[in-house]
């Protein structure tokens, strides 16, 4: 702005001082009306402003696109789903879920696909990066590292409704042993994510403190989308691992 506003002071002011009535070098002209070269200057200042600006926006939103991937490493796959009022996370590769508690390795990117059993959420890691929404029906996607351990606090950025406050989670960045480490107990300990057990859990509830689950039916994620999850309570369990 300043670029702007500085220069058009000073030339407001170098105006009124050079035609000055009694600056008898001053050209009088009483009969302009047009000039090329000014109508250059006073368009192609506003012209290259806009051009800047619109520069920046266009690679700054293109860099920031939350769809884009970190890099070209593998990154570990996680599903979200916001529930009210807490958060469930499905790991496809490992096989096991967790709520309120999200365990990602240290250096490696984490893809994130997100939705919402019903009221519209906001995903959000302050210290990891931008926040993204959920919506039911609908799939948005999110891509985070942590290059430290350390715990992280996660939160909703979203209103939705009573027990909001309470919604938050914690991201625990480990490295690569204690997350395997990690996985391979959650895998062997833990009830299972039926059907019913989500039914139970997607009920409004406040302050939850972490779960855990050994497994989950591979369908869930995209049943959630389809709005068919909470309809298929009776149907049998998909593969554990």
């Amino acid at each position: 702005m300043l670029a702007i506003v500085v220069p058009v002071i000073l030339a407001t002011l170098g105006f009124a001082w050079w035609f000055r009535a009694s600056n008898k070098r001053a050209t009088y002209r009483p009969d302009w009306a047009f000039s090329g070269h000014l109508e250059l200057i006073i368009w192609a200042v506003p012209t290259l402003v806009i051009t800047f600006l619109g520069g920046m926006a266009w690679f700054g939103s293109h860099a920031l696109d939350p769809y884009r991937p970190l890099s070209k490493d593998k990154p570990i796959e996680i599903d979200v789903i916001s529930l009210n009022w807490k958060w469930l996370f499905l790991y496809p590769e490992a096989g096991i879920a967790t709520v309120n508690q999200l365990i990602i390795p240290v250096g490696v990117p984490v893809h994130f696909r997100l939705t919402s059993s019903g009221v519209m959420n906001s995903f959000f890691v302050p210290q990891l990066g931008s926040q993204i929404y959920t919506m039911a029906g609908m799939t948005s996607q999110l891509s985070l590292q942590a290059d430290k351990p350390g715990n992280y606090p996660g939160l909703s950025a979203q209103f939705s409704g009573r027990g909001f406050a309470g919604m938050h989670f914690t991201v625990n960045a480990l490295n690569a042993p204690a997350y395997a480490k990690w996985i391979s107990t959650r895998q062997g300990a833990g009830p299972v994510l039926d059907r019913a057990t989500y039914n139970l859990l997607e009920k409004p509830s406040e302050n939850v403190p972490p779960i855990f689950y050994k497994g989950f039916d591979p369908a869930l994620f995209n049943d959630v989308v389809m709005g068919s999850a909470s309809s298929a309570a009776s149907s049998p369990m998909g593969k554990e691992r």
